[in-house]
């Protein structure tokens, strides 16, 4: 059995470190170096970059502010944002990154996840699914949960596994940052769906949604922001509390 992960993650916009609710309403969280340094201390098992504007504004991820916070790891880290190319991939790679995660770019080329997966191995490669839930379905979202697409969440997913993806990170936009925990009914689908490793993420509220995300669904990663940046929840209380109800992490 993996043992179970717990990944705090980075949105980044201009820079700098913000975390929202449903997606909106971004607020200021923090100096992203100083905040990677401090969960490789506490304790992280992975740490996720995500460049939140980078689509919408059609530019690339941040190169050098990768390069800043790969020089502080020795944990795994994966980076997304505006990356669409076998040349992002290594430009980030060289970088720093241990994995990237494309969301956007996918949906609109699945055949990248293909290319991309072939070219530097499908462990590298996080294909991350923002899901909404609309009128009884659930939806494949992008451009930062902007846009609604065509796609069923479970039909993406699974789709995403045959051409290549290691990874899924799920994320319920309708959890985002609410703190009520975790999706645990599409969470549970998409973990059931596929054979890959899928990463839960948002929703996260109080250290019992991770231990019932991990009881209660195959999701072998936890994802989490605000509860993290702002010291709502500490990563080594944490990793005590799920080793004492029998959860193996690393």
């Amino acid at each position: 059995m993996l043992k179970k992960r717990i990944i705090p993650c980075l949105d980044i916009k201009d820079g700098t470190t913000v975390k929202g609710v449903n997606f909106e309403g971004l607020r200021n969280a923090g100096d992203p170096v100083e905040l990677a340094k401090k969960y490789e201390l506490e304790g992280a098992d992975e740490l996720v970059f995500l460049d939140i504007t980078a689509t919408l504004e059609e530019r690339k991820t941040f190169a050098g502010l990768v390069r800043t916070i790969a020089s502080e790891l020795s944990i795994p880290f994966t980076v997304g944002g505006g990356i669409s190319s076998v040349e992002d991939v290594r430009l980030l790679l060289e970088a720093g990154a241990d994995k990237i995660s494309i969301n956007s770019s996918a949906v609109r080329d699945p055949d990248l996840i293909s290319v991309l997966a072939k070219e530097f191995g499908s462990q590298c490669i996080v294909v991350a699914v923002d899901t909404r839930l609309v009128n009884g379905t659930d939806w494949v979202h992008i451009k930062g949960g902007r846009e609604r697409t065509r796609l069923r969440t479970l039909d993406w997913v699974q789709q995403a596994e045959a051409a290549g993806a290691g990874e899924i990170l799920l994320t319920s936009m309708d959890g985002d940052g609410t703190k009520n925990g975790f999706d645990l009914r599409i969470t549970r689908q998409v973990a059931e769906h596929i054979g890959i490793p899928v990463i839960a993420s948002g929703g996260a509220g109080k250290t019992e949604d991770f231990q019932q995300v991990f009881l209660e669904t195959k999701a072998t990663g936890a994802l989490a922001a605000s509860v993290f940046h702002f010291g709502e929840i500490g990563i080594r209380e944490l990793k005590k509390e799920l080793q004492s109800k029998n959860i193996a992490v690393r």
